[in-house]
């Protein structure tokens, strides 16, 4: 059992490899916001999920251990971001109208 699990997953990383790895532009405004955004703005980002309180709460903790990375960093964080932003994902494209 265990092999043919193993030669199944290998079979699929070998048939499959074209996977989609770009990263939508929506996303990068979700990350950017927990990034830099206040606690209320971010909120006010999150509400649209209508997230339930102990997720939001979750949130909200590890934001204030990100908060505690040094601004820089953040920015550094974002710069990498952007970079995989170049290219848009089909998907994506289709959502922003392009």
């Amino acid at each position: 059992m265990r092999l043919s699990v193993c030669l199944l997953l290998v079979s699929l990383a070998l048939c499959c490899y074209q996977a989609n790895a770009l990263v939508c532009p929506a996303l990068a405004s979700e990350i950017t916001g927990f990034l830099f955004f206040s606690d209320n703005l971010l909120k006010l980002q999150v509400a649209k999920f209508n997230p339930p309180p102990e997720a939001l709460a979750a949130k909200l903790q590890v934001k204030h251990c990100t908060d505690q990375i040094p601004l820089s960093d953040r920015l550094l964080i974002e710069k990498a971001l952007v970079a995989c932003l170049h290219t848009v994902s089909p998907e994506c494209a289709e959502d922003m109208g392009s």
